[in-house]
């Protein structure tokens, strides 16, 4: 398993039925890292240790995703990862937290933000996917295979038979869409992904967050009620396309939108270092 340091992940359990796998590193002010679709804690090895500098950083696995127990019976959209966000901030009693989130992380960042005024000091949301308008819209429209991939796994039957036969070859080249530059995404870190699809429910769990396209968009029916100063950071190459990002721009009350130059939708790995310099200037 990846490590981002000496530090090792412990499970927090919210209730019978939901646990969550968390890191905490460094020390200071509060600050949560939330992952992108179909990640883990591990995909911030490089971002958290820059952030831990200054901050006490938890990364957290969402729930079904990395090493989290999985709830067969869940449905993985939005308003359920985002509850559960919502419950680790409070099981750990955290107070004027800085929440980065990148993906479906970006999306939960602004609608815990929304939920959770008194608690959430300022957001980072990075390449927020938040703009659905068919299952899997985003991911594919990184290239061919992912459009081809993604959309294959909404047919019955055809579905979870195609989901079954997910590789580290077929998951590399859906999210070699992701990036500006495909050849910067390490092998490690996609065989531990690869890895993790091996636990039994994980696929079926992947199929439900995508199966959930239509609560992303729904998400930003949340934006108007953060208080909370935003900063909306897209890479330059993200999926989202210039009208939806401005979009979400214009619903966020206090927000401001930054744009870093060669990357895509991943830039945690693609781009740690700009990343971590844009949220350590405006923090």
């Amino acid at each position: 398993m990846l490590s981002m340091n000496e530090a090792k992940p412990s499970l927090l359990k919210i209730s019978d039925k939901l646990s969550v796998r968390f890191q905490k590193t460094g020390s200071g002010p509060p600050l949560l890292l939330i992952h992108t679709i179909r990640t883990q804690l591990e995909y911030f090895r490089a971002l958290a240790p820059l952030l831990a500098r200054s901050h006490t950083v938890y990364t957290i696995d969402l729930p079904g995703h990395g090493h989290s127990p999985i709830d067969p019976s869940a449905n993985f959209d939005e308003p359920y990862l985002r509850q559960a966000v919502i419950r680790f901030i409070e099981e750990l009693n955290l107070s004027d937290v800085t929440i980065v989130g990148e993906s479906i992380g970006g999306a939960l960042a602004l609608t815990v933000a929304a939920s959770l005024p008194q608690s959430v000091k300022r957001v980072y949301a990075i390449n927020p996917y938040d703009y659905e308008t068919r299952y899997g819209d985003g991911i594919r429209r990184g290239n061919w295979s992912a459009n081809f991939i993604i959309g294959s796994l909404q047919i019955p039957v055809l579905g979870a038979i195609n989901a079954s036969l997910e590789n580290k070859i077929v998951l590399g080249k859906i999210m070699g869409g992701g990036y500006h530059d495909p050849r910067k995404l390490p092998a490690d870190l996609l065989a531990e992904f690869g890895e993790v699809a091996r636990r039994p429910g994980y696929k079926r769990v992947a199929r439900k967050v995508l199966a959930g396209w239509r609560s992303w968009s729904k998400a930003r029916d949340y934006y108007r009620q953060i208080s909370a100063p935003v900063t909306l950071i897209y890479g330059d190459s993200d999926w989202s396309r210039p009208d939806e990002r401005e979009r979400t721009r214009s619903l966020i009350p206090a927000s401001q939108m930054v744009t870093l130059k060669n990357t895509g939708h991943f830039s945690a790995v693609e781009n740690p270092s700009e990343l971590a310099r844009l949220i350590m200037e405006t923090e």
